[in-house]
């Protein structure tokens, strides 16, 4: 298949800023839920909804965002050479991660610190303030804990693990054409077969069974990458890879499917049923529980990312210059946005109000100063050529079929 630039596919820019936003807003409900979790924060307004919205969501934003990553990669080493590709990767993902790590891991151990303040009724801002910048001093223990930035480094690994089988595949031509046609199978499968969703749940399910409870574990404990996560994540990446040479199939997987709208319901309608026992082992029936909760899990996964991508495509296919703005602000917001997060749901956590009107106020707040901050201050400085590349914004093209 031959291919040529013609068409910028602008829902791709669409779909990398509602999985990066989606983030803050996941994160922004997590202190109204009705069950303790360990989260910073407890407000005195809590809510089964949200308790439900955060499980929905947690099931596919970070797969969709690393099968975006996976495309995007692909995308950019197709256009440059393999030493150009891992300098630009090591500026945007390397620099954000390490600089990121210093600058917000104090603020956040300072918000976890503040927050078991607020729960006991006394907040001293100063005193958590310093005692966050004091953890500093106990490096190299729990180097890794204690942030939101994870995904950088799986990124990272990702890009490394892709470019090594890349270069082990090329230097063996008859492995490299039996992996094109592989790519070509997976892709047309995927986009084509009904039975898709059901049947990557069931890897999918594998890499769950591993984890702990309440879903995808979030590795962000050490260096050691946590296995589990990271063939499921890797495998999302790996997929959005293989799209990049199969963008007719890209198009047609990215649809609003009636099919995939009515498994994703009674996928959810699964999980939320099974959540209650899934945390308990020694529920009768546990591992039948839990098997059942993976493979729901895996097809609400399945089934959300096409229709998130078909979403997105409807919406916004023709170009929007606001969209293409939120898009190159999105990496910033995200990289930001926890802890504003933790600080403005402990400033609402014993306010009266109701929590849909925190949870509005804490998202709106968050993503208001984040754009602020991007537009004074990121967007046209240094720290926006880092986190943006120092061209233009990437392109993304429709392929032009030659028969």
């Amino acid at each position: 298949m031959n291919t040529s630039p013609s068409t910028r596919l602008h829902y791709l820019d669409a779909t990398r800023a509602f999985a990066l936003l989606l983030g803050i807003v996941f994160h922004a409900s997590l202190s109204f839920m009705p069950v303790f979790i360990g989260w910073a924060v407890m407000d005195v307004s809590t809510s089964y909804i949200a308790g439900g919205f955060a499980l929905i969501s947690h099931t596919f934003r970070m797969a969709l965002f690393f099968l975006i990553a996976g495309f995007f990669s692909a995308m950019v080493l197709h256009k440059t050479r393999t030493r150009d590709f891992l300098q630009s990767r090591a500026v945007r993902l390397g620099v954000p991660f390490i600089v990121g790590w210093f600058l917000l891991r104090p603020l956040l151990v300072s918000g976890w610190i503040a927050g078991g303040q607020s729960m006991r009724g006394d907040v001293d801002i100063y005193a958590s303030l310093s005692q966050g910048v004091a953890t500093l001093a106990n490096l190299p223990n729990e180097l890794f804990v204690g942030t939101h930035l994870w995904f950088l480094y799986y990124l990272i690994l990702f890009t490394l693990s892709a470019i090594a089988l890349r270069s082990c595949v090329l230097r063996c031509p008859g492995l490299h054409e039996a992996m094109l046609v592989l790519g070509n199978k997976l892709v047309r499968f995927l986009a084509g077969a009904k039975s898709a969703p059901l049947l990557l749940a069931v890897p999918t399910a594998c890499c769950l069974w591993w984890m702990n409870h309440w879903g995808i574990d979030t590795p962000d404990k050490s260096l050691v990458p946590l296995w589990p996560v990271f063939c499921l994540y890797f495998g999302c990446f790996l997929i959005g890879w293989a799209f990049l040479h199969n963008l007719e199939r890209f198009q047609v997987y990215s649809r609003l499917s009636l099919f995939n709208g009515v498994f994703a319901l009674i996928s959810i309608s699964v999980l939320i049923a099974l959540t209650p026992y899934e945390s308990q082992p020694g529920y009768e029936c546990y591992l039948w529980v839990k098997a059942l909760f993976c493979l729901a899990y895996g097809i609400t996964m399945w089934t959300l990312i096409p229709l998130a991508l078909g979403l997105c495509k409807k919406l916004f296919s023709s170009p929007k210059a606001w969209i293409s703005y939120l898009s190159n602000a999105s990496y910033w917001l995200y990289l930001i946005h926890l802890p504003l997060v933790v600080a403005l749901q402990i400033a609402v956590a014993e306010l009266s109000f109701h929590w849909v009107i925190k949870w509005v106020i804490v998202c709106a707040s968050t993503l208001g100063i984040g754009l602020i901050l991007y537009e004074s201050l990121v967007k046209h400085s240094w720290v926006g050529r880092i986190l943006n590349g120092w061209q233009k914004p990437e392109k993304v093209y429709v392929a032009k079929l030659s028969n």
